[in-house]
C-alpha cells in the first residue's frame, strides 16, 4: 500500500499460503482462494446492491433532466465569495451525501462552481471545498448508504448503526475544521462580482491530468488516460446533464454528451418533462430526507419505532427502488419496463466496478475471524481459532492500553490503506484491527473503526493524495492536482488529528 500499488494479487497468495498452512493441505489451500471471495462476497452483497440502486436512481434523475434542477436553488446563494464558499460545500455535501461524490463533482462543477467564481471565489479555495465536503465528510461518514460503515463493522464485529452514528460526528469535526482553515487560508483572494471572474477563469489553459483507475472501491469510477484541463471543461461546459469528467453513475470514464431529450430539462421534449423534471428534483431529496428524519426520530426519540442498523439500509434501497420506477414510468410511460431494468443493470456494473476490488482483499481479513475460516479452508473444528485476534494477543504486551494513543494509530493505519488511492479496500483491516485491539484497552471497536475510516477515506478517498478521485475535482475547477494536494494537506492532517483526540472524550 505504501508503494501505491493494488493489494489484491498480495492478498490472494496471502489467503492461499495462510489455508493451505492451516489446513495442511494444498488442495484447500487452493479452494480457499475462491472460497474466500465467496464468503466476502455474500457478506458484502447488500453493500454491492445498495450501491447499484442509488446509481440507476442517478441514472433515471438524469434521463429526466432533474439532477440538475436539484442543484439549481443554491445558485441563487452566492452573492459574494463567502456566500460562494458556503454553498459550494453546503451543495457537495447535500448531494454527495445521497449519490456519492463520483456524480456530485462534475454536477457541482458544471452549474455551481461557474458562478462562484464569478461571485469572486478563487478556483483552488472551490476546489478545496469540493474535496472537503464531498470525497471528505460525506464520502467517509457514508451515513445514508452505510457502505463504509457496514465494511468496518462486519470487519470489526460490531453494530453498523453504532460504527455509522460515531463516523458522522468524526466526519463532521474533520470537515468542519478543514474548511475553518481553507476559508481563513483563501479569504484574502476573494475578489467582488463581476462576469470577468468567470471568464478569465474560462480562459485558463493549464492542463490536468485525471488518470483515473475504475476498479479500486471509495468512489473511484474512472478509466486510466490523461486528460487535459481543456478536455475536462469539454465534460462539463455547457451544462451537459450526463458529462462526468471523471466517470459517471453509469461507469464510464470517458465523457458522455446527453443525449437528445436530456440536460438542461427546458423545454427538452416540451412543457410536460419540464413539469416531470420539476417535480423529481424536488420529491427525490424531499423522500430522502424525510427517510432520515424519521430514522432520527425513532433513534432519538419514541416517537416512532426506531429502525434497527440492519434495516436502515434496506429501507434506503427500498425507497430508492420504487423512486427509480416512479422516475422512468413518468419519463417513459410503458417503456419504463425496459429503461428501468437497464438502469438497474448499469447501476450493478458500476457497483462490481467501483466495490468489486474489496472482495479478495476482505475475503484474507474474513479468513481471520473465527466465525469464516471453517467455511473457508472447509475444515471441521468445535472450536476454530481466530488468527487475526490471536496474532494481536501474542503482541499485546507490546500495544499501550490507552484508548487515546491507540485511536492515533489506528488513524495512521487508516492513512496508509489509503495511500494506495482507495478509501474502502483498507476498510476490513483497520476494522478487524479495531475489534482485536479495542478490548484490551477498554475502547469500544465501533469508536476505533470509525476512526481508521477517517483515515482511510479522507486519505484515499480524495483529499489526500493526487492519484484519486481527487484528480476529478481538479479537473472541473482547472487547478493542478499537485496544488490542491498541498493546499488540503495541512487542513485535513489538523482536523483529522482533532477528531480522533476528541473521539476518545466524545465517545
Amino acid at each position: 500500500m505504501i508503494a501505491r500499488r493494488n493489494v489484491v494479487v498480495p492478498a490472494v497468495i496471502a489467503t492461499f499460503l495462510t489455508a493451505w498452512f492451516y489446513s495442511g493441505n494444498l488442495i484447500k489451500g487452493l479452494a480457499a482462494i475462491f472460497g474466500a471471495s465467496l464468503t466476502a462476497a455474500g457478506e458484502l452483497f447488500s453493500i454491492f446492491l445498495i450501491i447499484a440502486i442509488i446509481t440507476a436512481l442517478l441514472g433515471g434523475l438524469r434521463a429526466m433532466g432533474a439532477e440538475r434542477r436539484m442543484v439549481r436553488p443554491f445558485r441563487a446563494l452566492m452573492r459574494n465569495g463567502r456566500m460562494a464558499f458556503l454553498t459550494i460545500a453546503a451543495a457537495t455535501y447535500f448531494i454527495s451525501l445521497f449519490f456519492w461524490p463520483t456524480p456530485a463533482v462534475p454536477l457541482i462543477g458544471a452549474l455551481l462552481l461557474p458562478a462562484a467564481i464569478r461571485a469572486g471565489l478563487p478556483a483552488m479555495s472551490g476546489a478545496a471545498v469540493m474535496a472537503i465536503a464531498g470525497q471528505g465528510m460525506a464520502l467517509s461518514s457514508d451515513y445514508v448508504i452505510q457502505v463504509a460503515p457496514g465494511l468496518s463493522a462486519k470487519a470489526a464485529g460490531t453494530d453498523t448503526g453504532s460504527v455509522a452514528d460515531r463516523a458522522m460526528m468524526l466526519s463532521l469535526i474533520v470537515g468542519i475544521v478543514a474548511l475553518v482553515f481553507v476559508y481563513f487560508r483563501g479569504r484574502r483572494g476573494f475578489g467582488t462580482v463581476s462576469d470577468e471572474n468567470e471568464l478569465r477563469w474560462r480562459s485558463e489553459s493549464t492542463e490536468v491530468p485525471l488518470e483515473m483507475q475504475l476498479g479500486s472501491a471509495g468512489d473511484r469510477g474512472f478509466s486510466k488516460g490523461v486528460v487535459t484541463a481543456k478536455a475536462a471543461r469539454a465534460a462539463t461546459a455547457g451544462g451537459s446533464g450526463s458529462g462526468s469528467a471523471g466517470g459517471d453513475a453509469s461507469g464510464a470514464g470517458t465523457t458522455v454528451l446527453a443525449r437528445p431529450g436530456e440536460g438542461d430539462g427546458d423545454g427538452a421534449v416540451g412543457e410536460g418533462h419540464v413539469r416531470r423534471s420539476q417535480v423529481f428534483a424536488v420529491l427525490v431529496p424531499l423522500a430522502f430526507a424525510v427517510l432520515v428524519g424519521y430514522m432520527l426520530l425513532g433513534k432519538f426519540t419514541s416517537v416512532v419505532p426506531e429502525v434497527e442498523s440492519n434495516d436502515s439500509t434496506g429501507l434506503v434501497g427500498g425507497v430508492a427502488m420504487l423512486l427509480l420506477f416512479a422516475t422512468v414510468f413518468a419519463r417513459d410511460g410503458a417503456h419504463g419496463l425496459t429503461s428501468a431494468a437497464g438502469h438497474v443493470v448499469d447501476g450493478l456494473v458500476f457497483a462490481f466496478k467501483a466495490m468489486g476490488v474489496v472482495i479478495p482483499i476482505a475475503g484474507f481479513f474474513f479468513l481471520g475471524n473465527a466465525d469464516f475460516i471453517s467455511q473457508i479452508t472447509g475444515t471441521q473444528e468445535s472450536k476454530p481459532p481466530s488468527l487475526l485476534f490471536d496474532l494481536v494477543q501474542s503482541v499485546d504486551h507490546y500495544i499501550p492500553a490507552n484508548g487515546f494513543i491507540l485511536g492515533f494509530a489506528i488513524l495512521i493505519i487508516g492513512m496508509i490503506t489509503g495511500l494506495e488511492g482507495s478509501g474502502f479496500a483498507g476498510l476490513p483491516l483497520t476494522g478487524s484491527l479495531s475489534g482485536a485491539l479495542g478490548p484490551a484497552a477498554h475502547t469500544d471497536p465501533a469508536t476505533l473503526a470509525a476512526v481508521g475510516q477517517m483515515g482511510s477515506v479522507w486519505t484515499g478517498g480524495g483529499t489526500l493524495i493526487a492519484w484519486s478521485s481527487l484528480l476529478a475535482v481538479a479537473g472541473v475547477a482547472r487547478v493542478p492536482v499537485q496544488e490542491l494536494v498541498r493546499h488540503l494537506f495541512v487542513p485535513v492532517l489538523v482536523g483529522l488529528a482533532a477528531a480522533t483526540a476528541l473521539s476518545t472524550l466524545l465517545f
